[in-house]
């Protein structure tokens, strides 16, 4: 596992790191001449956990997360950990509830991967995979996207995606691949159980590995003219469609 402190930026990603335990928040830097009530809440949440605030000028913040719509505030917080294959196991390995996992194959673009997690989180997803090459990376632009998910849900990242789904199937997931013009319907998946949901990048999908090593291949029904969907909504979905049929089934036992 790599472990290293980062930076989370603007108001709604800070104040979840400070929800997720406020020992894991080193400093939280704000904006000087901000004054905005929301703002001074945050400050003072910080300030009661004994949290170290630093004042600075707008320029620290824009040097801190370059590019990064920090809105007067952003976070040093004490890193999770990104997962390596061995991690992933020894976390799956030590649920007590049959496994949900979305694993990402080759998602390049950071606003994506940003969505993907605050959606798999939301879901209440075990953990997120994602190819440790030729991927989006864990980057300021992915935290801020992620709106503070980044920092409670593991991500893992792998060097080889189809060998990973053959260890997600020895931890009892069922794994079901995503792709356009597939027979089978996600709606008509039995997605209840241990599930390891894949996806593939923007342009390419899944590949063709990752894709032999499913179980299951889907598509998601479409309505309109469109012919794709957009890989973080189609990862909502796909998500709460699991989410919904884990509900159901639960309620009738």
């Amino acid at each position: 596992m790599t472990q290293e402190n980062r930076w989370v930026a603007g108001i709604h990603a800070v104040e979840t790191a400070l929800a997720g335990g406020a020992g894991r928040v080193r400093r939280v830097l704000v904006d000087r001449r901000r004054r905005d009530a929301r703002l001074g809440r945050l400050v003072e949440h910080a300030e009661r956990a004994g949290i170290r605030i630093e004042r600075v000028v707008t320029r620290t913040l824009d040097e801190q997360v370059p590019g990064i719509r920090h809105q007067g505030v952003c976070a040093e917080v004490r890193g999770r950990g990104v997962l390596d294959d061995n991690g992933l196991a020894e976390l799956l390995g030590g649920l007590e509830h049959a496994p949900l996992v979305l694993v990402l194959d080759g998602v390049q673009d950071p606003h994506n991967l940003g969505a993907c997690l605050r959606s798999a989180e939301a879901a209440g997803a075990d953990a997120v995979v994602i190819p440790r090459d030729r991927a989006a990376r864990l980057t300021p632009t992915v935290e801020r996207t992620a709106a503070g998910a980044a920092a409670l849900i593991p991500l893992a990242a792998v060097t080889n995606v189809a060998r990973t789904l053959e260890t997600l199937k020895e931890s009892g997931c069922w794994v079901v691949g995503t792709a356009g013009g597939a027979e089978g319907s996600l709606y008509e998946a039995d997605l209840a159980g241990g599930l390891a949901l894949v996806l593939g990048g923007e342009e390419k999908g899944i590949r063709p590995r990752v894709r032999s090593a499913c179980d299951l291949l889907v598509s998601i029904p479409l309505a309109g003219r469109v012919e794709s969907l957009n890989v973080s909504v189609a990862a909502g979905i796909c998500l709460f469609e699991a989410v919904r049929q884990r509900r159901a089934a639960r309620q009738a036992d």
